[in-house]
């Protein structure tokens, strides 16, 4: 039988019942480049919410140091993003990044069992 840790079940789970088009952010009335780009666009949209669900996953895994680290790298990324404007390339290069790191700590905690 195989066997899912808890985390990636509910990553999971939260992946398969996220709606079609919802971005980590409402997408009615964006207004900077970045974030009108990731609505209109499915993939850079299914993203940002595997990115913005990992996130929400690992801030309640992390101890109270490790969650510090973690806001502070997201709201460094989040600049970086910013930066990609409206270009889908940057953008998918933002978050293929942003996915890694976010999915090899994750890892890690997979590693650890229960």
């Amino acid at each position: 039988m195989l066997r899912v840790p808890a985390a990636g079940l509910a990553l999971a789970l939260l992946l398969a019942a996220s709606p079609a088009r919802a971005a980590s952010f409402p997408c009615e009335g964006v207004q900077a480049a970045d974030e009108t780009a990731i609505c209109a666009d499915r993939a850079l949209n299914d993203l940002d919410v595997e990115m913005a669900v990992r996130f929400a996953i690992l801030k309640e895994l992390l101890p109270m140091g490790g969650r510090g680290k973690l806001r502070d790298d997201q709201e460094t990324w989040l600049t970086e993003r910013r930066a990609c404007g409206a270009d889908p390339a940057c953008l998918r290069e933002a978050y293929a990044g942003r996915l890694k790191t976010l999915r090899a700590v994750f890892s890690e905690f997979a590693k650890q069992g229960p």
